[in-house]
């Protein structure tokens, strides 16, 4: 029987209409019109969407559009019924920023996307249509440079606590994106003493998406870090969720955005976008987590009480092939499984 649950409140996301698409050898970028109208449109026994994350950049929201251009598209969201939640900044270099560890030019345009977005950010909280959600970067380095430089891990930190002071200017927050392609950022351990020599709790924290976060109890890219034995056997229920527990309460305390995902343990590239943990879609056969149960490891704390911080959280399928994504039968089935979500680990305003 389905709670009264109205915490936290249900976001789909846009980028994934982008992530992996439009070079040549992918597949075409998805409108954001089309992903707003199929999050509108998306029901579970009576249930809906209640916002979408954006993705600051063109084609969808230019991350240099003037106020003008901001209040047309929150009208323009509006008009959909949807609220606003977490933005990703294009803070890599082909899209106008540069590496968190990179020379002085780098981290000076890195810094400058941070804070197009953290204005962008507090413009539509102004106008009423972003009552909750940060902005979400990654260090825009690979993890063979990370590799070959023993002082990466302390530029990509100093940058992010830069990067944290502009948003705190702006009432924002900064979420790093955990996730095994992106270096100094691509095990739980790695993450953990990043944030820590970030040191801003609160401010510089950690966006926990269930695939990708699943995937360091594997040690991709960061043997040293592996926690399940090459040899793993799947049906070990057990060891899979102490595994996984390990992870989440080593980033728990750092969390403050989540990403309600599925994974089959693999990894996956599409287009430019390098191989990470692989998203599948939530009723696949494959994926490997009890999406529901797994999802309370970050939203419950170690004595299974509701941490309440994520006032709201997001669906993340990024990868997935456009005739899946652009399927509106898609969209109800995850927004089932988000409901089951805030009725096991949800609460009532």
């Amino acid at each position: 029987m389905a709670s009264n649950n109205n915490y936290p409140k249900l976001h789909n996301a846009a980028w994934p209409g982008v992530v992996g698409k439009g070079s040549p050898d992918s597949e075409p970028i998805i409108a954001l019109d089309t992903l707003l109208e199929l999050t509108s449109k998306a029901e579970f026994e009576g249930q809906k969407f209640d916002g979408i994350d954006l993705w600051l950049a063109d084609p969808h929201i230019s991350i240099d559009s003037d106020k003008d251009a901001v209040k047309r598209m929150v009208d323009h969201i509006a008009g959909y019924g949807l609220k606003v939640g977490s933005f990703v900044a294009p803070i890599w270099g082909g899209a106008g920023g540069g590496s968190a560890m990179g020379d002085t030019d780098d981290v000076k345009r890195f810094l400058s996307q941070v804070r197009k977005a953290s204005s962008i950010g507090r413009q539509m909280r102004d106008l009423g249509i972003r009552p909750t959600g940060g902005i979400r970067i990654d260090s825009s380095t690979g993890v063979e440079a990370w590799d070959k430089d023993p002082e990466g891990t302390k530029k990509i930190a100093a940058t992010f606590k830069e990067a944290g002071k502009i948003a705190q200017e702006y009432g924002e927050f900064v979420v790093i994106e955990g996730e095994i392609c992106w270096g100094g950022m691509h095990s739980w351990r790695e993450n953990v003493k990043l944030l820590e020599m970030v040191g801003l709790p609160g401010v510089v924290g950690y966006q926990a998406d269930m695939a990708h976060s699943m995937l360091f109890v594997l040690g991709a890219n960061a043997e040293k870090d592996r926690i399940l034995p090459k040899d793993f056997n799947w049906s070990d229920k057990a060891a899979l969720d102490a595994a996984y527990h390990k992870v989440a309460d080593a980033l728990r305390p750092w969390t403050l955005d989540f990403h309600v995902a599925q994974n089959d343990g693999t990894t996956f590239g599409s287009g430019d976008h390098e191989k990470t943990g692989r998203h599948c879609q939530i009723d696949d056969p494959n994926g490997r987590l009890d999406v529901t149960k797994h999802a309370g490891y970050w939203l419950r704390d170690g004595k299974n009480e509701l941490t309440k911080v994520m006032r709201h959280i997001c669906w993340d399928g990024c990868m997935f092939p456009n005739a899946v994504m652009e399927a509106q039968t898609t969209w109800n089935k995850v927004l089932g499984a988000m409901v089951k979500v805030r009725d096991a680990h949800g609460w009532r305003e």
